[in-house]
């Protein structure tokens, strides 16, 4: 009887056959000490070469092919019936391994049962970190500063105006707990993924993450950051709308305008689900004014 693997990583692809391998080559040299891995790709209706590659050069990779572009969420949530591990590492495509990543997170995981999910610093090929892997919850005030303001870049350790990236802690050396990582390097136990009953389908693109931490700190598990442990990400390959990589992304304009649309209809789906009814009508009024101005321009820039 084979035996089931300590971790499962699930890598959602779209488009990204080169990236995809350099992932892939990285976490075939990760340093795992005796840990078993398995690696499940879901193709979410790629039209470059990816399934054929994926096919012809790495026949231990677990293959499920989408017929259809079924989004984040749902396309993730396809490899449920395939997943064996202990722990499950929903993975980027555009994202490179340090040799020792997968196997810090397990450790640290195993050695802290309150913690449901965990991620490493995020570094971006120009050297700078993704703040989306050390995340605060879109409160209103939060995502006031962070979108509308420019005190969060003036005053990027200051609390009262990075709730939304919590940059007071960025320069904390240790593990420490945060709202929400990101969903590129998701490393999550899978009872507690179960628990929570896995990604929410009401998002396309964009927002999953934030939901599904939201729904581990509802059922008592901790989310932390690891800033002891890296992981490149080449962000935005995908959209085509990241400033650092519209030069490499092989994103058609139809797709990064759906991208920017649905990076603002996730802020109105998460603010429906967990906030309008916490706050008055005058905020919720000036919130979802907010979202529908900051999609114009977005859509306006493309």
């Amino acid at each position: 009887m084979a035996t089931s693997p300590d971790i499962s990583i699930v890598i959602l692809n779209y488009n990204s056959r080169e990236f995809l391998e350099k992932c892939l080559k990285s976490i075939g040299e990760s340093e795992l000490h005796a840990l078993a891995v398995e690696t499940i790709v879901v193709d979410n209706d790629s039209k470059d070469d990816s399934v054929k590659v994926i096919r012809e050069k790495y026949p231990e990779v677990k293959l499920i092919v989408s017929k259809i572009n079924r989004g984040f969420a749902a396309g993730n949530n396809l490899a449920r019936k395939e997943v064996n591990g202990k722990y499950i590492l929903f993975l980027n495509p555009d994202t490179e391994l340090a040799p020792d990543t997968l196997y810090k997170l397990f450790s640290y995981l195993e050695s802290h049962k309150d913690v449901g999910a965990a991620s490493c610093k995020l570094v971006l090929a120009n050297g700078k970190q993704d703040y989306s892997s050390h995340r605060g919850f879109p409160t209103p005030l939060n995502a006031f500063f962070y979108f509308f303001t420019p005190f969060a870049k003036i005053f990027p350790r200051t609390k009262a105006f990075t709730g939304y990236t919590q940059g007071w802690r960025l320069s904390d050396p240790n593990p420490h707990e945060v709202d929400s990582i990101s969903g590129a390097f998701f490393f999550v136990k899978k009872k507690a993924t179960d628990a929570v009953g896995w990604w929410d389908e009401d998002y396309f693109w964009y927002g999953e993450d934030l939901e599904f931490c939201f729904r581990l700190k509802e059922k008592g598990w901790r989310v932390m950051f690891l800033p002891n442990v890296s992981t490149l990400h080449h962000k935005g390959v995908t959209s085509g709308i990241k400033a650092h990589t519209k030069h490499i992304s092989s994103a058609t304009r139809e797709t990064k305008l759906r991208s920017a649309t649905a990076s603002t209809e996730v802020m109105r789906i998460f603010y429906k689900k967990h906030y309008e009814k916490k706050y008055p009508r005058a905020v919720n009024f000036i919130v979802l004014t907010g979202i529908a101005l900051l999609e114009k321009i977005r859509t306006a820039l493309i």
